[in-house]
């Protein structure tokens, strides 16, 4: 006659049996190849970075900060999430730093949009150059909520551009668009840019003439 368990020795056996049946070798190879494998995409996206850099050295350097103090229509504190070629939001700019991403504190005046990126190099985006601008959710690999990114078109060297920040008080990028007028790079041609489309070259001069 096989004796009755009580129901606690039943489950000390099934956990007794369980400890035994665990491949811990098993488990520790799992776990360095994820970790090999966590590195080796890390690896990969560096290289792609520097392969990214002698690419774009035709790029000229942004212009810096324009000397002396302005009174600036417009300010916003947020975040600097990249730059990439206009209407490609997965073609990362990277020369002269424009690939980091950082915090940022934006100013309009009349020279431009003033970008200050601390820990970051500074740089203007100049009147006479700004497309206008638009609400967007993804740029350089950042994703966010549905129009919840601030990017401004904007031409430098050959190259049509899309820079992307986020303030921290969202609601403010209304008053941006308003500004530098709306713009999307996808509703016409853009001479010399294959493949992305913009509107007419003279919102920069109306920008300046609304800012004089």
């Amino acid at each position: 006659m096989i004796p009755r368990q009580t129901p606690a020795l039943v489950v000390a056996e099934a956990e007794r049996r369980s400890q035994e049946v665990t491949d811990w070798a098993a488990r520790v190879g799992w776990v360095v190849g994820l970790l090999l494998f966590v590195v080796l995409v890390y690896w990969l996206m560096r290289e792609g970075w520097k392969w990214r850099a002698p690419l774009q050295g035709d790029l000229p350097e942004p212009p810096p900060l324009p000397s002396g103090s302005r009174e600036p229509r417009l300010r916003m504190t947020g975040r600097y999430h990249g730059t990439t070629t206009a209407g490609r939001w997965l073609d990362r700019i990277v020369a002269h730093g424009l690939g980091v991403r950082s915090r940022a504190e934006l100013a309009l005046t009349g020279a431009g949009v003033s970008v200050v990126r601390p820990g970051a190099g500074d740089f203007l985006i100049p009147a006479g150059r700004i497309r206008g601008a638009r609400l967007d959710k993804g740029i350089a690999g950042k994703v966010l909520t549905e129009g919840g990114l601030l990017v401004i078109t904007w031409e430098h060297g050959d190259r049509l551009l899309d820079s992307g920040f986020r303030a921290d008080h969202p609601a403010e990028h209304a008053e941006w668009i308003e500004a530098l007028g709306a713009f999307s790079p996808f509703d016409a041609p853009v001479p010399g840019a294959p493949a992305v489309t913009g509107s007419p070259r003279t919102t920069g001069t109306t920008l300046s003439l609304i800012l004089i």
